[in-house]
């Protein structure tokens, strides 16, 4: 079972007791403002999320992981690779992307989770090429990208929902060359 740890989280599987800090997370709507149409998540399908998260583990080997923060124990939202399906012209690809809640933006843990996926992604999945894609206006996600030596590849509108994206990215040989 994939765990990695920061200097200040533990990223890790889910369990079940994580349903109700993440449902906390999702039923926020500033932090799902710039997340698919802005709309919020009950628990119902936050649980849904979290066991297609899981699914995503079992069949690729890779997915998205708990954030806990390590000082408390507390369940600050969710980093890791996916695939974005959702957006078929930069496919096949695999991305990066978190969501953590309020209480904990502006501290870097964006930043570091994030770091920590890419480098899981990089040295322990193979891959050669990771993505971040962002709402654009998104500013505080786009940050993200840019500490994490991603770069601006791709501007274009979400195909399902009308609203433009841009895409950043990060080769394996920019990732090493950058460590």
């Amino acid at each position: 079972m994939v765990r990695l740890e920061t200097p200040r989280l533990i990223l890790r599987r889910w369990r079940e007791e994580d349903v109700g800090p993440m449902t906390a997370v999702n039923g926020d709507p500033e932090v799902m403002r710039w997340i698919r149409d802005g709309g919020v998540l009950d628990e119902r399908q936050t649980r849904a999320r979290i066991r297609a998260w899981e699914d995503e583990w079992e069949s690729r080997d890779f997915g998205l992981f708990a954030v806990e923060v390590r000082s408390t124990g507390e369940v600050a939202g969710f980093t890791g690779l996916s695939v974005p399906e959702y957006l078929p012209e930069v496919l096949p690809a695999v991305e990066v992307g978190w969501r953590l809640g309020r209480p904990h933006w502006g501290r870097g843990l964006a930043t570091e989770a994030a770091a920590a996926a890419v480098r899981f992604g990089f040295e322990e999945c193979g891959l050669e090429r990771i993505v971040s894609i962002a709402q654009v206006g998104n500013d505080a996600s786009q940050r993200v990208m840019a500490k994490l030596g991603m770069r601006p590849v791709l501007d274009t509108v979400h195909p399902a929902l009308g609203r433009p994206v841009r895409v950043f990215a990060l080769s394996s040989d920019q990732y090493v060359g950058a460590g």
